[in-house]
């Protein structure tokens, strides 16, 4: 068995490398060669239909890039793609990880952005009202593309919410309720195979956000069943190999506010001493192998 590790062409630090490095070493450590690189040689173009190397050269893709029609092209020319295409395009796009999971699990009240495409164009005050009516202030703007807590807003008043809405909405955007209880904190769950693995409170004490990368930091908590379940049914809802959920901790219960397909795990192995790595190889091994 032979595995390709993929990552995004313009990757550069070692925090991002590190991730794909431990899940190489980990199927190394099983007997499965897997050779990491970068999305940026052609690995498949179109020619007559989808023309790629790589689905006689390898068994599987790890695919830690978010580059759609790559990974549909891989698809496509029979590789098996560890997380599909068709998943990591609902991640990464927020809004539609909402529309994906309506009915399924509990969420924040959430409101598409309509796009703008007037350069220029005053900010909609109808928007405003309906966004303040059913959602309240403060309320959270977020650019539908994006990670690491970029692109996220707290609007405090209508001003706020008017200067940040200018600024968005010339791109994919929503608005979402604020969960005041929440403020700074969030749970992390790691999903593997359809099996919760466990959980990492995130906390930050400046920021609503409580990204590591933004000043947050974790540590270890307990997997509550209900949350478990949660988690569970949101990755196999969208159809997820491996996947990070986050939830808001509301006074009504826990709210699935994102799933990421490509959940970094090096703070979550840390604190929580889990060697996620080895899971994730592990389940790679027996996925394939049961093909």
């Amino acid at each position: 068995m032979r595995g390709l590790i993929l990552v995004n062409a313009y990757t550069q630090s070692e925090h991002e490398l590190n991730q794909p490095r431990r899940i190489q070493a980990e199927l190394a450590a099983l007997g499965v060669d897997a050779e990491l690189k970068r999305n940026d040689g052609a690995l498949a173009y179109l020619s007559d239909g989808v023309r790629s190397d790589a689905a006689s050269a390898y068994d599987f893709c790890v695919y830690l890039d978010k580059d759609k029609y790559t990974s549909r092209m891989l698809e496509r020319s029979g590789l098996r793609l560890f997380n599909r295409a068709e998943a990591v395009e609902i991640c990464d796009d927020k809004m539609l990880t909402h529309l994906a999971l309506a009915g399924v699990v509990p969420m924040p009240k959430t409101i598409p952005g309509p796009l703008c495409y007037t350069p220029g164009a005053p900010v909609s005050e109808c928007l405003l009202s309906r966004v303040e009516e059913l959602l309240g202030c403060p309320v959270v703007v977020k650019e539908c593309y994006g990670s690491l807590g970029k692109g996220v807003y707290l609007a405090h008043d209508r001003a706020q919410l008017r200067e940040i809405a200018a600024r968005v909405q010339a791109k994919p955007h929503l608005y979402q309720q604020f969960i005041a209880e929440s403020a700074g904190q969030d749970l992390r769950v790691l999903v593997i195979g359809g099996k919760a693995v466990a959980a990492m409170r995130r906390i930050s004490q400046g920021d609503f956000r409580s990204n590591a990368e933004l000043g947050g930091r974790g540590e270890a908590a307990a997997l509550d069943p209900v949350v478990a379940a949660l988690c569970e049914k949101a990755a196999a809802r969208i159809g997820l190999d491996y996947c990070g959920v986050d939830l808001l901790l509301s006074k009504d219960g826990p709210l699935v506010c994102e799933v990421n397909s490509n959940a970094f795990f090096g703070t979550f192995e840390r604190v929580t001493k889990i060697n996620v790595a080895r899971r994730y190889a592990e389940y790679i091994v027996t996925a394939m192998s049961a093909q």
